[in-house]
């Protein structure tokens, strides 16, 4: 039997008394160099041995253990063999150490992510009696984590690996080389199983048209930092040139397939509307690219941007499910399941980032849900996390070149923008310490299910 005491182990083992003097002092030599082995295999000493120590301090310790056998005598040689390092039982403590640690570390990473799927597969149950909305987001969910099955070891073979800032947070340096681009494999799962759920309808096929131009323009985004080797990828004029095309394509569509009087006004509360006239495509293009680069911003932690994604969508397509736009309902529920498919590898710790070929995409598409079918305002209410990030990080960066300007020292409202690095890095309201990564993850899901919640409710007055 063994005990762990810190980081050493002690074995008990038996002794036959009496001894000879020649078997005591065989048993105690033996002793001390397995005590000797265990101190030139430990770190403290190999960081002496490259730090320019000479031999003989390096030996001082083993040399002051055998002095101390020297004066040992066999009548105590039975306090001695009380408590006696055992290097198999320090093995195995470590070995059961290490797999129950990853046994905690599974569970603290899907724990949230299951119970955001429960929670939206029971939504779309509820609210939509003919299962249609269920059984897509449960297809989907399906469809896109066996996709990751078979692409993450594409994506390592191709060393599609995560470059990490080091401005960042320094926890955040481990998770370089990670396999980043998932955006490539769930995206289109999502937007093929609306194709064919929604039964090919017209405006899901310009849905998803339109999501894969901006995966498309994530995707060059990704390669050019993998090329470049750094995380700077396109210039960002041009990144945004793209996205601001490919909103407008969408808008032109739209316009030439809708009647004249359709986006004259936007609904409110209570049957009140919002005459906007012609402004009202301006204000769907600014929305458009928000939208894309708040989830992209949101994408700083493991599982984030797809959990909160899923909790927008599945909010989404309840809302707009009540004004009879069933089959984008449907696109919703699917793009809520891919998200939840791409979690099984992307929730802590993940094994495969959706980079901007994920997150623009998303972005866009629940975007493009929200001014196709005029909900502006559901759309503001079950997406407002991205846009308290995008805010916090604007806000971050105008009052550090105000403060710059006018003091000549730049100050930071927040520790690191985005604000979920504020939390993790201990900001207010998260205690001085700084959350733990996952608590933060959570803390959002449950945010966004309440966002989602009250979008639906807000769906709910608009009518």
């Amino acid at each position: 039997m063994h005990r762990c005491s810190g980081c050493l182990e002690f074995s008990r083992i038996p002794v036959h008394f009496p001894l000879t003097k020649r078997e005591a002092w065989f048993g105690l030599a033996s002793v001390f160099y397995r005590q000797h082995l265990l101190w030139h295999r430990s770190p403290v000493t190999q960081s002496l041995s490259t730090s320019g120590v000479s031999q003989a301090a390096r030996s001082r310790p083993v040399a002051m253990v055998q002095a101390k056998a020297r004066v040992l005598c066999p009548s105590r040689l039975r306090a001695s063999f009380s408590r006696v390092p055992h290097t198999s039982a320090h093995t195995k403590c470590r070995v059961q150490a290490s797999a129950s640690s990853k046994v905690a570390t599974f569970g603290e990473g899907k724990q949230a992510s299951i119970a955001l799927a429960a929670a939206v597969m029971t939504s779309f149950s509820f609210f939509d009696r003919t299962g249609a909305m269920a059984r897509a987001f449960a297809t989907s969910s399906l469809i896109s984590a066996a996709c990751g099955v078979l692409a993450i070891p594409i994506l390592k073979a191709v060393e599609a690996g995560q470059f990490v800032r080091r401005e960042g947070p320094q926890a955040h340096l481990s998770k370089s080389g990670t396999p980043t681009m998932g955006g490539c494999f769930f995206v289109p799962c999502g937007v093929m199983v609306a194709c064919v759920m929604a039964q090919w309808s017209l405006g899901v096929i310009a849905l998803s048209i339109a999501t894969l131009l901006y995966a498309a323009v994530g995707f060059v985004d990704d390669r050019m930092i993998l090329v470049k080797k750094n995380n700077r990828g396109i210039p960002p004029q041009l990144k945004f040139a793209l996205q601001v095309a490919v909103g407008m394509a969408y808008l032109v569509w739209l316009k030439c397939n809708s009647a004249p009087a359709a986006f004259q006004n936007i609904p409110v509360i209570m049957g009140l509307t919002v005459p906007v006239g012609v402004a009202f495509w301006p204000l769907a293009l600014f929305t458009l690219t928000a939208e894309s680069n708040g989830v992209n911003l949101t994408d700083g932690l493991d599982g984030l941007a797809a959990g909160t994604c899923a909790a927008a969508f599945a909010g989404m397509g309840i809302a707009i499910l009540q004004q009879g736009c069933n089959s984008i309902a449907v696109f919703c529920a699917c793009m809520a399941g891919a998200c939840i498919g791409f979690l099984a590898h992307n929730s802590h710790k993940a094994r495969v980032f959706m980079g901007d070929t994920g997150s623009l995409a998303l972005g866009g598409s629940i975007a493009m849900v929200g001014v196709a079918t005029n909900s502006l305002l559901v759309l503001f209410v079950t997406t407002f996390i991205f846009a308290m990030e995008s805010l916090s990080v604007m806000a971050q960066v105008l009052y550090f070149k105000h403060t710059k300007k006018s003091t000549g020292e730049g100050r930071r409202i927040f520790r690191m923008a985005p604000f979920h690095h504020h939390l993790e890095l201990g900001g207010w309201p998260a205690p001085p310490s700084g959350l733990q990564e996952t608590r933060v993850v959570s803390v959002f899901y449950v945010l966004s299910v309440l966002l989602a919640a009250l979008g639906v409710l807000c769906g709910y007055w608009i009518q």
